[in-house]
């Protein structure tokens, strides 16, 4: 190959892709599947859980909801390890484990004979499965930089919030041909083809003069540095306990439309309706977020949030609760789901940018770890009705609104640093 001109060497670089191998748009494509792999592996099963219990004989019919909250408890704990470790070892090894143990475990969950064996696995599989969650943000930071990374992250999002919103119903449609075991062999073989698709066409992202060792001091500082900053700290429990009502949806979902209103079959169409309000909101932060701030914006929705679910709890306990109710009520809390949750997240991480890897793996090991116990908390709750979620609901959003409070001393809407 000739040598570049002197003239060519002096021209700015221009990142084409991650390697001579892989365009930008296989690029993108990869990074959404396997980002996609939690969702799947989370709201594909919810049409399944009555047949579950009833194959392992789970009598208790919200004893089910360990299957979902199993594989949180083991993604949210897991999340603290991989950052340091894909520092360390690479990010290859790190995600091609993942994905090879997630591809295994789910093979397991669908041989397996009790439903013990089955929790076991679920939890194996959300370990594996959160080196996607925290791997895939630096193998894209390692590529591309600036607006070309922003480029990058929202191209694969606009994939993977497809993914929990078609999950429910791509569950449905492969219980219509086999049975619920059927979707653990389909995860299976998604989490292998996506294995196969790394291996064979993405190479080790992270440079060598890069690599870090792996030392518990800095994560004993992360943890420190995280925990007593007061803006970091409010931000990081806020953002918890919206997030424990979303897990608390999605354990008490399957459950309110068989139980409820007798209507299983909608609940595939009638989930992805609800779920599509989080998406819209998110693009609709994305073009007002810079114009309003990050605080009017959050602040606005949490109060809708409140109020909304409120009203909603009033009409649960007022027993005039019906299918149409249900789906606006949570669509429109949804909504203000979507203008906080990322909203907050940004918040807690803006102290925190000399640590920020480590801080997201701190913060992303709390809010998914107790956000997931206090959505098994409120979806244990279910009695029959709508009234333990949207109680839930309405607890959760006064809990970080109180929290906001006493972060922001008591004001809301304040700007700060031109946010």
């Amino acid at each position: 190959m000739d040598q570049p001109s002197s003239a060519a060497a002096m021209k700015p670089h221009v990142e084409p892709g991650p390697h001579a191998g892989m365009g930008f748009r296989e690029f993108v494509a990869l990074i959404a599947a396997m980002m996609a792999t939690n969702a799947l592996a989370i709201d594909t099963m919810l049409p399944a859980l009555p047949a579950i219990g009833g194959t392992l004989g789970v009598t208790d019919e919200n004893a089910r909801q360990w299957i979902v909250t199993a594989f949180l408890l083991g993604f949210g704990g897991a999340q603290i390890l991989y950052g340091p470790l894909s520092d360390r070892f690479g990010r290859r090894p790190i995600l091609l484990i993942g994905l090879g143990c997630y591809a295994l475990f789910g093979a397991g969950t669908a041989m397996t004979p009790s439903f013990e064996m089955l929790l076991l696995f679920r939890v194996l599989q959300g370990i594996a499965v959160a080196a996607t969650r925290v791997v895939t943000v630096s193998v894209v930071r390692d590529c591309y930089g600036g607006r070309q990374m922003a480029r990058v992250m929202s191209l694969a999002f606009i994939i993977f919030i497809a993914v929990p919103v078609l999950a429910p119903t791509i569950g449905q449609l492969i219980m219509l041909i086999f049975p619920w075991r059927g979707l653990f062999w389909a995860l299976s073989a998604y989490g292998a083809i996506v294995f196969l698709w790394m291996l064979l066409r993405l190479p080790e992202t992270l440079h060598p003069e890069y690599r870090r060792p792996f030392a518990l001091g800095q994560l004993a500082e992360a943890f420190r540095a995280a925990l007593s900053n007061r803006q970091a700290v409010g931000y990081m429990l806020a953002q918890t306990a919206i997030t424990g009502a979303l897990f608390g949806f999605i354990n008490s979902v399957q459950q309110i439309f068989s139980d409820v209103f007798h209507a299983p079959r909608l609940m595939p169409g009638t989930f992805a309706g609800i779920a599509g309000m989080i998406a819209i909101a998110s693009m609709l932060n994305a073009r007002i977020v810079e114009r309003l701030g990050t605080r009017r914006v959050s602040h606005s929705a949490l109060l809708g949030f409140v109020a909304i679910e409120l009203v909603h709890a009033a009409i649960a306990l007022g027993g005039h609760e019906t299918l149409l109710s249900f789906a606006i009520a949570q669509g429109l809390t949804m909504f203000c789901f979507g203008l906080t949750v990322g909203n907050f997240g940004a918040m807690a991480m803006e102290p925190l940018a000399r640590i920020a890897g480590m801080a997201a793996s701190v913060q992303g090991f709390v809010s998914t770890v107790i956000g997931a116990l206090v959505g098994f908390a409120i979806g244990q709750h279910f009695n029959g009705t709508t009234v333990p979620m949207t109680l839930g609901f309405a607890g959760a959003g006064l809990t970080a609104l109180a929290i906001v409070l006493i972060t922001e001393r008591g004001r809301l809407f304040r700007p700060q640093m031109g946010r």
